[in-house]
């Protein structure tokens, strides 16, 4: 088929690659324009583009997907399909009408559940046992279009949401190919999504990844893997930035308000922190400024005391 690609991220990334290894004819990559960058705010390339110039691939970079002059060149380059993954702009209906096969979304859950942004880390934040990737005939709304093929992926009880990112990645890539072979072959048939059964997850931010520990630590604990590696979980320590990257779950006692942030106990490796329900033995941490390190480096620089309270910013 006669293919133009539009994607943005590194989850993006294993999508375009299966396609090329697969023999595709892929007329262009689209992604997003470089963007500042770092805390020099230097223009950095998107991974698609990155990508797509190593396999050769002409590449598109249009502020707005929906500017009469982008659409005129899609449509003249008449692809028979559109494939999207994390491209990160809303696509009009005179855009989706231009491809014989429409456009096909790759999406990374299993739709209905978490439409919108983010699906990756608020499954592990909610403690889903399964996830996925589901092809997605797509329409005018967000993540509403009809369900090509789906694959289940269960999370492991470690899971991240940088590893489940990889995982799905690759497992988005290979239902990718398997899913343009159907439509070429007429196998593979649009289902429409079952809307009573929808869910949305919104965008999220960094403020998202502070603690309050007035929660149970069943839920912080996810939110630490759910976060890792972006935007990652952090509290204060006597005014300084602490991110926390690694917990365990410990007991499971409720604690009032007051006690919520304080260290209750501290060994020679880690130390252990009361929650709203539960307590957290805190494994790993990054103080400001500083690396990731396990919780047993971190006593020896930057001793912790029974009773001490963390959270607050000063």
């Amino acid at each position: 088929m006669k293919v133009i690609f539009m994607g943005t991220p590194d989850f993006a990334v294993a999508d375009l690659k299966a396609l090329f290894a697969d023999g595709q004819e892929i007329l262009a990559a689209v992604t997003q324009p470089d963007r500042p960058k770092g805390r020099k705010h230097e223009l950095a390339e998107p991974p698609v583009k990155t990508a797509a110039k190593a396999l050769g691939v002409p590449v598109l970079q249009p502020e707005r997907a929906g500017a009469p002059e982008f659409i005129r060149i899609i449509r003249q380059m008449a692809p028979d399909i559109i494939v999207v993954a994390a491209f990160g702009q809303i696509l009009k209906q005179e855009l989706l009408d231009i491809p014989k096969y429409g456009c096909v979304n790759v999406h990374a859950s299993l739709l209905p559940k978490y439409r919108g942004a983010s699906p990756i880390q608020w499954a592990v934040c909610n403690g889903e046992e399964y996830s996925g990737v589901t092809t997605m005939q797509m329409d005018a709304g967000i993540d509403t279009g009809d369900i090509l093929l789906q694959e289940k992926v269960k999370l492991r009880d470690d899971e991240t949401g940088g590893s489940l990112f990889d995982r799905l990645a690759d497992v988005g890539a290979e239902l990718l190919i398997r899913t343009i072979h159907g439509l070429e072959d007429g196998t593979v048939k649009a289902v429409p999504q079952d809307a009573s059964q929808a869910s949305t997850v919104r965008m999220i931010s960094k403020a998202d990844g502070r603690i309050d520990w007035n929660r149970p630590a069943v839920e912080i604990e996810r939110h630490i893997r759910g976060f890792d590696p972006w935007p990652g979980t952090y509290t204060y320590r006597g005014g300084k930035l602490l991110k926390i990257w690694k917990a365990k779950v410990i007991g499971g006692r409720p604690h009032p308000a007051q006690e919520c942030g304080r260290v209750l106990s501290v060994s020679g490796d880690t130390f252990v922190t009361a929650c709203g329900e539960g307590e957290l033995e805190v494994l790993e941490v990054q103080p400001e400024g500083r690396r990731r390190m396990e919780t047993a480096a971190y006593l020896r620089g930057y001793p912790v005391t029974d009773g001490e309270v963390l959270g607050e910013k000063g």
